[in-house]
């Protein structure tokens, strides 16, 4: 039901109605930065400090198009991606009758089974399922990386006790919480300990690791090293990943943003209404924005002078101890405690709102794939429940047959590294091709500029090169 309101028009109401990016603010201080950000700074020390920033600034602009699309239609992203023109590959109801059809007539039966009207997926969306699969390795990482935690902070209980405590408790609390819970629960948890890691950077100035402006000047000198997978897997998740772009738009239609604006009936208050809410998104992007960026450059210093100064390396064994140098180097045994605190709710709120938007991401996906019944917003919220209860046992089982925590995070980072061409090639196509020929002329009045357009295509060329770059090397590592 649509609720049509007139969009803030001062700072301040601007700034009551942000929140999805405050979510997914949330969701990416966690394995990209704790785990994967300080890994580069270890091996490559602060010669990738660029890298680290654009790989933060430049994934904005698509962030913002994918949710504009969404609000001003009020679909979701995987709608969006489902009508991307392409093969498209039936779904799991038409391979079920297939499969049907054969046994059948193995048995020398007839099928009387009707085949479903299934007109199938487009590729995009296959493409999107498989990275969607490869993340509960990432977040299966996270469940290992909070058990070592509890083990190092002397809660000795085997792995798989705290493993089935996380993930259980992950499922309770979003089993019973909504779109406000959800918010203020994510922000909360990530803020102190944000706040402390950048206490901890400037800490470093009475210690001998403290950073220099040679360091930072070495950082921004357009280097690479030779060898770059870690850091490619790290540049599909620092700021915000392939999965928080997908994430994003959904917790805007969430917060209502579409709702306010209502339905386009063509109308000149139509298209105020859209040009004031899509400003409100632009605000909550953007605030979002340097709020991970700082955040993310914070542990990619503390790594870079810390861990790689020691010749510290951040490997699957004994990972979390290595991390915790982080915060003793500036505050001794205090620090350690922190650490402890700060790793434990920095990679919870990760798998918190990981979980919660995975699972709006499922019952939608069943909704378009035509596999259960969802016409109602009560059984799309009873679907949502069902994935946030199944989802965290998915972590479970995943992290209990591989174990190794920080292989499990590299899998679902360089997938989502790999997706990030396809999320780039779908949203200049939204802007070509659905702006230009198939939008009604209301639409059409709330394209962006040409210097977004530019800025735009900077970040997709610069995305889609890297993920081509890790094909390659992927290639020649197996040839």
């Amino acid at each position: 039901m649509f609720q049509t309101t007139s969009p803030p028009s001062d700072w301040k109401g601007i700034l009551k109605q942000l929140g999805p990016g405050l979510i997914i603010s949330a969701n990416i201080v966690g394995s990209g930065e704790l785990i994967l950000t300080t890994k580069v700074g270890a091996d490559a020390g602060f010669a990738l400090l660029w890298f680290i920033i654009l790989g933060c600034m430049i994934k904005v602009f698509l962030q913002v198009e994918l949710a504009r699309y969404a609000i001003t239609r009020g679909s979701s992203t995987l709608e969006a991606l489902n009508s991307v023109p392409g093969p498209r590959i039936p779904g799991l109801r038409a391979w079920a009758f297939g499969w049907l059809w054969c046994w059948s007539i193995a048995r020398k039966k007839t099928c009387k089974a009707q085949p479903p009207q299934d007109k199938g997926l487009s590729w995009l969306v296959w493409c999107w399922i498989v990275m969607f699969v490869a993340t509960f390795f990432q977040l299966s990482g996270m469940v290992g990386s909070i058990a070592e935690v509890f083990q190092m902070g002397g809660l000795a209980l085997p792995d798989a006790v705290w493993a089935f405590f996380i993930t259980a408790s992950c499922a309770a609390l979003l089993f019973v919480g909504r779109y406000g819970f959800i918010e203020k629960f994510s922000t909360g948890m990530v803020a102190g300990f944000t706040l402390f890691t950048i206490a901890s950077v400037f800490s470093l100035y009475w210690t001998d690791y403290g950073i220099t402006a040679g360091n930072l000047a070495e950082g921004m000198q357009f280097h690479l090293p030779d060898k770059f997978t870690t850091a490619f897997a790290a540049f599909g998740i620092i700021g915000v990943g392939a999965s928080e772009l997908i994430y994003y738009p959904y917790w805007c239609l969430e917060k209502g943003y579409a709702k306010r604006i209502g339905p386009n009936d063509g109308t000149e208050a139509w298209q105020k209404r859209a040009r004031g809410w899509i400003r409100v998104l632009q605000w909550d992007a953007w605030i979002s924005m340097i709020v991970y960026t700082v955040a993310t450059v914070a542990f990619y210093l503390l790594g870079a002078a810390v861990l790689h100064s020691q010749g510290l390396k951040v490997e699957n064994k004994e990972m979390i101890s290595t991390l915790s140098n982080l915060y003793q180097t500036s505050f001794g045994a205090l620090g350690l405690g922190v650490f402890l605190v700060g790793a434990t709710i920095v990679l919870y709120s990760t798998i918190f709102i990981s979980t919660a938007s995975n699972a709006r991401l499922t019952a939608d996906l069943l909704r378009i794939g035509n596999w259960v019944a969802a016409d109602t917003e009560t059984q799309r919220r009873r679907h949502i429940k069902t994935a946030c209860v199944v989802l965290p046992a998915l972590y479970f089982a995943f992290f209990m047959a591989v174990g190794q925590p920080l292989t499990l995070v590299l899998i679902g980072a360089l997938a989502q590294a790999l997706m990030l061409p396809f999320l780039c090639f779908a949203v200049l196509w939204f802007y070509y091709r659905r702006a230009d020929e198939r939008l009604s002329l209301a639409l059409s009045t709330l394209r962006p500029g040409k210097v977004w357009m530019l800025f735009l295509w900077i970040a997709s060329f610069l995305m889609a090169s890297a993920g081509i770059y890790q094909l390659v090397e992927k290639l020649r590592e197996n040839i």
